[in-house]
């Protein structure tokens, strides 16, 4: 059994580990507001994008003169799994879910015998995938704080992506990231991003359909690029809202589960130290009488 001197130095540590969290949980508070703004405020522009896109693509006739981002390469062979986390850990289940989605994903186009390539950003999802899939890590990012990333950096991971895709490195390519719900809620997403999803036309309608100018292929060949860039931009913005919602979640949890331990460990202190007290009075009772 511990002394009382160890019981009071584990309760003194298990304080400042308190004070601590309770610091965090108010960090993450006052990030997840603005990153909770900043991930709604990018999805309706997102959203309406990637209809419009989708639109244009299920009235193009694919051809030779079709942007390669929407034909694609003919084969569904060669998978890339871009997997999107944060760099910074003590955030709950959020960085742990998305890889598990990945991880999931991977070992079921594995079984069908496809091959898989994984292009993280994100140290921690890095870290997580490459226990499993260490042949099959292609590159890595580590972004930083995801709140402060710009449209520039989602540009420049877009650009990296279309190039390989140029090169002939893979046939499909789909993000995985955190949609954020609520504080309680962040939801692993998995989104085809390359080539362009193209929805499965429905009955005809009664309305004229839209004639563009330039055509469809001009204005895909402009679009699909830009595209690419806002979801994934999208994505880094889902995902500092849903880390700072998990990091909040999480700091909370632990600032109760402190706390109940230091009502343990008080406990457990004040009856050694009666134990102590009465020893003591029953040693020096016993003393007197034998005098």
């Amino acid at each position: 059994m511990a002394s009382l001197k160890a019981l009071k130095l584990r309760i003194g540590s298990v304080k400042s580990t308190q004070k601590i969290t309770k610091a965090m949980k108010m960090v993450a508070a006052a990030k997840l507001r603005r990153a909770q703004e900043a991930a709604e405020a990018g999805r309706p522009y997102a959203q309406r994008l990637e209809a419009v896109v989708a639109s244009l693509a299920s009235k193009v006739t694919v051809n030779d003169a079709t942007p390669k981002l929407l034909a694609g390469t003919g084969k569904n062979q060669v998978h890339l799994l871009v997997v999107a986390t944060s760099d910074k850990g003590l955030a709950g289940a959020f960085n742990t879910n998305i890889a598990r989605l990945a991880r999931k994903r991977a070992q079921e186009l594995t079984a069908e015998g496809k091959t898989v390539k994984i292009y993280t950003i994100g140290k921690k999802g890095h870290a997580v995938l490459n226990r499993s899939f260490r042949d099959q890590m292609v590159h890595g990012i580590e972004p930083g704080d995801l709140g402060k990333l710009s449209f520039a950096d989602a540009r420049g991971y877009a650009e990296d992506l279309i190039a390989r895709y140029q090169a002939g490195e893979y046939d499909i390519a789909t993000l995985f990231y955190s949609t954020f719900k609520s504080v309680l809620t962040q939801e692993p997403t998995e989104q085809q991003i390359v080539p362009v999803a193209v929805p499965v036309t429905t009955a005809a309608t009664s309305t004229t359909p839209p004639e563009y100018e330039p055509g469809e292929e001009e204005i895909l060949a402009d679009l699909l690029p830009r595209n690419l860039a806002i979801q994934l931009f999208r994505a880094m913005r889902e995902n500092a809202a849903s880390e700072q919602g998990s990091k909040m979640t999480a700091m909370d949890n632990a600032t109760r589960n402190a706390g109940d331990l230091i009502k343990k460990l008080n406990i457990v202190y004040n009856r050694q130290r009666q134990a102590a007290i009465t020893t003591e009075l029953v040693e020096i009772i016993s003393g007197a009488e034998a005098l």
